[in-house]
């Protein structure tokens, strides 16, 4: 089956980093567009961070542009989420998507992980 499988999640102190993975089986990345998107308890999941798979180029929510990291391995077939100056905002469930639209919108991503959870404690 094609799969986005994350990794990387956990309990980290404010002001902590982390590192997320988002592999891809059966499937290359090549031609994607990948989104990570968050989801906190009772909220909307909102997207934070794209990128085209092929030039490597990122795009990412205003709010975290300075904290996170969007990049990618070809080698590995993974793109990697890397986040800064962890604050308990920031927990929620990240998710990675793939698409073939550059966008922030949920609905234009069709293959999906299934989450990893990111709790800071403050």
């Amino acid at each position: 089956d094609v799969q986005l499988v994350e990794s990387g999640g956990g309990l980290v102190e404010a002001g902590g980093s982390l590192t997320l993975s988002c592999t891809a089986s059966v499937f290359t990345f090549d031609r994607y567009y990948i989104g990570w998107f968050r989801q906190a308890s009772g909220q909307r999941r909102e997207a934070v961070s794209q990128l085209s798979y092929l030039d490597g180029i990122t795009y990412y929510l205003d709010s975290v542009k300075d904290r996170f990291t969007m990049s990618r391995d070809s080698t590995r077939n993974t793109v990697y989420l890397q986040i800064f100056s962890l604050n308990p905002e920031d927990t929620a469930v990240y998710y990675c998507a793939a698409g073939m639209v550059l966008t922030t919108r949920r609905d234009n991503y069709y293959l999906w992980g299934q989450g990893t959870q990111v709790t800071v404690s403050s």
